[in-house]
């Protein structure tokens, strides 16, 4: 999450800026707080079901935007997109890309933002074709750079160093144990903090190849050495 620099990348935002003020309340309304969101995902179920994906995909009126090649067009990518073989961690990296778009188009319909529980996001991503195999092995040196990278820092704290947004990303988190919960937490999470970085001129990060994989992993590695803090006299 950088500044927007001059130039081109300030005229997008701008542009971005000038959407209805009722999308950013509906934003807050429907997608709770950070803390929220990581303090109710639990643990996934052991295997998704690709059926069971397919009705939320409908259900949560997925399938409104992205329709299937040789359908009316929707306003998202075609359904053949998002359905393909890929890595859980890949897949999470592109919902967290995907919500932008997808809040915008809510918003202007007053449609508040659809909740995922953490053993619903497993049958979606059976249904998406993610399998967790084919995620590489995440790279905890790239995962630290990636976090600096992308600016997380400015909002988030990590080892009580950073922002002020709770909770610290170096308590050890059920969330970096899974692709799956990890993934149906930052659904909720990530529309609350595309309105936190709009508010503040910060830019939504956006996730590439494995780096969502190697941010969690660094995670991780900071949770599992993290030391206590000091005691109290």
């Amino acid at each position: 999450m950088a500044r927007i620099p001059n130039g081109e990348a300030r005229a997008s935002w701008r542009r971005s800026r000038r959407g209805p003020k009722r999308q950013i309340a509906w934003l807050l309304m429907g997608a709770g707080t950070y803390a929220a969101a990581l303090a109710g995902a639990g643990p996934a179920s052991a295997a998704g079901d690709p059926e069971a994906g397919r009705a939320i995909f409908a259900d949560r009126a997925c399938a409104r935007c992205h329709m299937p090649r040789g359908a009316p067009p929707g306003s998202g990518p075609a359904l053949e997109h998002l359905r393909r073989p890929q890595g859980e961690m890949e897949l999470a990296g592109r919902l967290w890309n995907h919500v932008p778009g997808m809040f915008a188009a809510l918003a202007e319909e007053r449609v508040p933002w659809p909740g995922i529980s953490a053993t619903e996001m497993a049958n979606l991503m059976a249904y998406l074709l993610a399998d967790a195999s084919r995620d590489p092995k995440p790279d905890a040196a790239k995962g630290e750079v990636v976090l600096m990278r992308k600016g997380c820092l400015k909002c988030h704290r990590l080892a009580r160093e950073g922002g002020k947004v709770e909770p610290d990303l170096a308590e050890p988190r059920a969330e970096y144990e899974s692709a799956v919960v990890w993934a149906a937490a930052m659904w909720t999470h990530s529309p609350a903090m595309a309105a936190m970085g709009a508010r503040q001129g910060i830019a939504y990060p956006r996730f590439a190849d494995d780096e969502m994989g190697n941010l969690v992993g660094f995670l991780k590695q900071a949770a599992a050495t993290r030391r206590p803090p000091p005691a109290a006299r």
